[in-house]
């Protein structure tokens, strides 16, 4: 992004800015620390685009972006990524402009007109993949195997993702006291947008869960807690970090190809529509708001449509 109608240059901030000044410090401030990780880099590499790498999100000048500006990002961001990656990014740079809006740097009609780029259609490919029932036992034997208190907690982790689809922030936000043993009820009071919802396990999860808190016991705090070297459990909440680093560590042990922490939300959905849970239902138990979002989870391909078609009767006697 050469052109000179880009003016790179100029969208380098002169000075240096408080964080409470700046729209994309703003903006990110907002979102939770998943949302904040992914928004983050999109624009960051939106900033290292519109000034030919001179910028980041923290020193460029989203203010003085102009609609040439963001129609130019759009068409290198359409030759560069995927239709869903290249509307995410549209997103994190329309509430960044926003914010400049919200705090006196742009004027409404500059603001209008530069967020004033359309999405991008097209079908991007099925991210991740489903883990099958077999690699979800071989992980939890992994941890079963385990003696040490880290063996209990994680085989919680993989019990309680595989078992209601929480995503890695959801479950480190957890407290002891959101989860019931009686009923299997997890309630997830920090979910994505800070919606509050209640999952249940099924009862394999419940007695992993429990298994954990033999070890863990019941002082208050979070669910899941780290452990020190030597098995000492602290009494904080891990970082969604630390829960992908296990995962990986655990799938590495048990002999289970790659997977990413989501694909059990993606496993999680789509095994549910298989077992002939509606969406709606499925969407709720996910914390979906429109339950077309649960649809794009559903990684069940082609085998499920031809089962499905064999639940009607055709009337034909050959």
């Amino acid at each position: 992004m050469t052109q000179s109608s880009t003016s790179p240059s100029n969208l380098v901030l002169k000075c240096a800015t408080p964080l409470t000044l700046q729209p994309a410090a703003v903006y990110l401030s907002s979102l939770t620390p998943g949302s904040r990780r992914t928004m983050g880099k999109a624009l960051g590499a939106i900033a290292r685009l519109l000034t030919n790498g001179q910028c980041d999100a923290l020193t460029l000048d989203w203010a003085a972006l102009k609609y040439q500006h963001t129609a130019a990002l759009r068409a290198v961001l359409m030759e560069r990524y995927s239709p869903a990656t290249v509307n995410r990014m549209l997103c994190a740079l329309r509430r960044t402009l926003k914010e400049a809006q919200r705090l006196g740097l742009m004027s409404a009609d500059d603001y209008a007109r530069a967020a004033d780029i359309p999405n991008v259609r097209g079908d991007s490919p099925q991210r991740g993949r489903i883990l099958k029932t077999s690699e979800i036992a071989a992980l939890l034997k992994v941890c079963k195997d385990d003696p040490t208190p880290a063996g209990a907690k994680d085989a919680a982790i993989i019990a309680i993702l595989s078992g209601s689809g929480l995503r890695r922030s959801e479950l480190v936000a957890l407290e002891l006291l959101d989860f019931s043993p009686e009923t299997g009820a997890l309630i997830v009071r920090k979910g994505k947008g800070s919606k509050s919802r209640t999952v249940y396990l099924p009862k394999g999860a419940v007695a992993a869960v429990s298994d954990w808190l033999k070890v863990r016991g019941d002082a208050q705090g979070a669910l899941i807690c780290p452990i020190r070297r030597g098995g000492q459990i602290e009494l904080r909440k891990m970082t969604d970090q630390a829960v992908m680093m296990m995962l990986q560590r655990r799938a590495k042990q048990a002999l289970v190809a790659a997977f990413s922490p989501h694909d059990f939300r993606r496993t999680f959905i789509s095994n549910l529509l298989t077992a002939g849970a509606d969406v709606i239902t499925t969407s709720r138990l996910a914390g979906h708001a429109d339950p077309a979002t649960t649809q794009k989870y559903d990684l069940r391909g082609e085998e499920a449509k031809q089962q499905a078609v064999q639940l009607l009767h055709i009337p034909y006697e050959p």
